[in-house]
This record gives structure tokens, C-alpha cells and sequence, in this order.
């Protein structure tokens, strides 16, 4: 097995005169939950995307599951496409298509399933993001953007996925839609042993979820780490983030859980 899910060594991101990235180092481990934060043009999203192989960094290697995504290995990465998932930020639902066809498409394409069996495929991944059945004849458009979001993921863990990628999973949702589809990512994470990489500005959501947190600031990683060791960090951007009003209640309400957690 390797070492890690997704293993990036030296990324150097530049256009033209403006360089994003310079000389980052970050590994994702089996099983965890990774967080990438940062200020606006910190290159969070851009980083998401070369770790999916969909830009090309300036220099440096992206390895997932072992394979550099940007070597010789065209054989090796078109297996191992088929073991990530990745919810776009607005839930990248082709407009024309139904909420079935949708979730279908990845199966399709491996051209290698029937259409019954892709049919109770599809109707499995859309119980177990929690929409209902009835809806699989309805187009995007018709669709709440909580409900956007959770056939996106249902389209995103399509193939039984090991690895699976968020880009801003709660964006545009409302607190109680926001946080049902935090605990929806919880579970899928637990029940499917899956290796998360997210992107998210939202501090609940951050909070609940990630194992380890890496920040992007001045185009290098200034630290990569759990809540409590990125929090002591002293650069600007981390104090402004973290210790602002809506950070440190964050924080204070996981030390409750914690607290809750130690005495029972």
C-alpha cells in the first residue's frame, strides 16, 4: 500500500507574473479527513483541482494512490480516476439531464454495467444521500440547493469511491441544510471508510469535520495540522480566522462535545 492517498511535493502554481503556489509540500493520509483554507487567491480550489489532474501546477508532482498524475502512466491513471469522487462547488448538475441521468452518467461511461443494474445502482446512492425516489425524474432546475448538493455527492460516490473531494460542500446552503449535509458527510466518511479532501471558507463546518487542517498564506503552506496546533499559530490570517466571533464559537462548541464526550 502506499504511504499516502494523495502526496503533493514541491507544487510551484504560476500565470504569468503572478505566482499562487511555491514550493508546497502536503500528504493526505488513509482514512482522514483533510481541510485546505485560506484567504481569497490563496490557490485553495486551484490545488483541489491539479489534485484531480483537471490543471496542470507549473512544477512540482501530484501523486494519488501512488500514481503521478502528470507522468507517463496513462494506463495507471485512467484506473485509478475511477477511485475518487469530486462534489463541485455549485454541484455541477448537467442542466440537461434528469437527477437519474445524472448519477447514471459515471456508470454509463465505464460502459460496462447493464442499464437494470445501473438503475438500482443509482436508486441505492440516491437513498443514501437522502433523497427521495420520487424525485429521480426531476431536472436541476426544479431542485432546492440542498438538494442540489446531495445528488451531486450521490453522482460523486457513483463508483464506490476510496478518495472523494469537496470543494466548498455548504456554500449557498442555509444553517439547518448546512448542517444536515455536515452530518451526511460524517456518516458517508464512517460507513464507507473514505479519505476526504475538502475545500471550505465555513467554520462549522471545518470545525465538525476535519481530522487535519493545512493553511494556505503568502502562496505556502504555513501550517498543516490538527484544530488545536493550527489555532496556536500566530500568523494574521490564522488569528483573524480562528479567533474571530464566529471562530472561537465554533471551537468552544467542539471543546463542549469533547467535554460531554470525557465525562460519560
Amino acid at each position: 500500500m502506499e504511504d499516502y492517498v494523495v502526496d503533493v511535493r514541491g507544487l510551484w502554481t504560476q500565470f504569468g507574473d503572478n505566482v499562487v503556489h511555491r514550493d508546497i509540500d502536503l500528504s493526505v493520509r488513509y482514512g482522514e479527513i483533510m481541510s485546505l483554507v485560506g484567504g481569497s487567491g490563496s490557490g485553495k480550489t486551484t490545488m483541489l483541482r491539479q489534485m484531480i489532474g483537471l490543471e496542470r501546477p507549473t512544477r512540482g508532482e501530484v501523486r494519488v494512490f501512488g500514481v503521478s498524475l502528470h507522468g507517463d502512466d496513462a494506463a495507471g491513471l485512467r484506473q485509478i480516476r475511477h477511485r475518487w469522487g469530486m462534489l463541485f462547488q455549485e454541484g455541477a448538475l448537467f442542466s440537461a439531464l434528469t437527477v437519474f441521468d445524472n448519477v447514471a452518467l459515471p456508470m454509463r461511461e465505464l460502459r460496462l454495467l447493464d442499464e437494470g443494474l445501473i438503475h438500482d445502482l443509482v436508486m441505492m446512492k440516491l437513498d443514501m444521500v437522502g433523497i427521495e425516489l420520487r424525485h429521480a425524474s426531476k431536472m436541476p432546475a426544479e431542485l432546492s440547493g440542498g438538494m442540489v448538493k446531495r445528488i451531486a455527492l450521490a453522482r460523486a460516490l457513483a463508483l464506490e469511491p476510496e478518495l472523494l473531494f469537496l470543494d466548498e460542500p455548504t456554500a449557498g446552503l442555509d444553517p439547518d441544510r448546512s448542517e444536515s449535509f455536515v452530518s451526511l458527510i460524517k456518516e458517508l466518511h464512517l460507513e464507507l471508510h473514505l479519505t476526504v479532501v475538502m475545500v471550505t471558507h465555513d467554520l462549522d463546518t471545518l470545525v465538525a469535520l476535519s481530522d487535519r487542517v493545512a493553511v494556505l498564506c503568502d502562496q505556502r503552506l504555513e501550517i498543516v495540522g490538527t484544530l488545536d496546533e493550527v489555532v496556536s499559530d500566530t500568523h494574521p490570517f490564522i488569528c483573524n480566522f480562528f479567533m474571530g466571533e464566529r471562530g472561537r464559537r465554533a471551537l468552544e462548541a467542539v471543546k463542549a462535545v469533547k467535554d460531554i464526550v470525557s465525562m460519560t
